[in-house]
């Protein structure tokens, strides 16, 4: 198959274009690299260096490739500047999203597989691990967005015909995860250690997250793109990490003593998250592969070779 991966010079992009190339599909990596890196990307995988927010781009590159498949990673992905701008959020996010969706509909992709999120787009919840039918309650510009794209999403499955498929995603940490900016704990927590700099914790540190590994995540996009039926699957472990408890596996990982600085909490921030993930199993027979230990220890040893 011809995949277009959007957001594919990012951290999980990058990770689902090694799968896919390996797999022997041909795939092209469309990114602004507002985030992305090049050096992400494996050899045989092209580069478009462009914005999804551009429609007239977008038309130019699926017009050149005519991808069988898009899978739609690109994204505006911290939640805490989405609460400081929204409307640059609303803009990348769901205006990007549609561009992409309006010109995948004129020329008659196959499917489309979605990038959500999880907690933020459940909300704070009473059941936990969160499972696929709960209510959705988003507490952040960035999960209203993401929620958005997921009712267009249907829109135009049911009017249109387009094929979709949305997995939402826990807090994805791996190897190539960027450090800069406010999105991505692990990596930021690992570029400090690695530096000897103390972390920051927001809070007191007991708000809980579900921490995957971002090339079980890459696997269950890898699924979803081959599976024949439209589906919408929580992609995460069910356990709960607290962010004292991920410092201290970090610590663990690296070897070294952790040095914990405490702000006060952000707001638009969740206090616990996990996710069910059954249904991926029973439906795409994907599960989590990596315990935490092991993510973080693969994960430091990137940070630490790196510097």
């Amino acid at each position: 198959m011809r995949v277009l991966v959007t957001g594919g010079a990012g951290f999980i992009g990058s990770h689902l274009c090694d799968q896919l190339l390996a797999d022997g599909h041909t795939v092209v990596a469309f990114d602004n690299l507002v985030s992305g890196k090049v050096e992400n990307l494996p050899a045989g995988v092209d580069l478009y260096q462009e914005s999804i927010v551009d429609e007239s781009k977008v038309r130019e590159i699926m017009g050149k490739f005519q991808p069988d498949v898009i899978a739609h990673l690109a994204a505006q992905k911290s939640v805490s500047y989405s609460v400081k701008d929204p409307v640059y959020d609303a803009r990348e996010n769901i205006i990007g999203s549609l561009n992409l969706f309006e010109v995948a509909r004129e020329m008659g992709t196959k499917k489309i597989v979605f990038a959500s999120t999880g907690g933020a787009l459940y909300g704070e919840t009473e059941e936990l691990p969160t499972p696929e039918p709960h209510q959705t309650y988003p507490e952040s510009p960035y999960g209203v967005a993401k929620l958005a794209v997921e009712r267009y999403i249907h829109y135009y499955a049911k009017v249109h015909g387009l094929p979709a498929s949305t997995l939402r995603l826990a807090n994805v940490y791996g190897p190539r995860q960027d450090p800069a900016g406010e999105a991505g704990v692990v990596a930021i927590f690992c570029s400090k250690l690695v530096a000897d700099q103390p972390v920051t914790i927001f809070g007191d540190g007991e708000q809980t997250r579900d921490y995957v590994y971002c090339k079980d995540v890459a696997s269950a996009f890898v699924r979803a793109i081959g599976h024949s039926d439209p589906v919408t699957l929580n992609v995460g472990t069910s356990v709960e990490t607290s962010v004292n408890q991920l410092a201290d596996g970090i610590g663990e990982a690296a070897g070294k003593a952790i040095d914990k600085r405490y702000e006060p909490a952000r707001a638009g921030e969740l206090f616990r998250s996990s996710l069910n993930w059954n249904a991926a199993r029973e439906t795409l027979g994907w599960e989590p592969q990596t315990h935490l230990a092991k993510g973080l220890s693969e994960t430091y040893s990137f940070f630490a070779d790196r510097a």
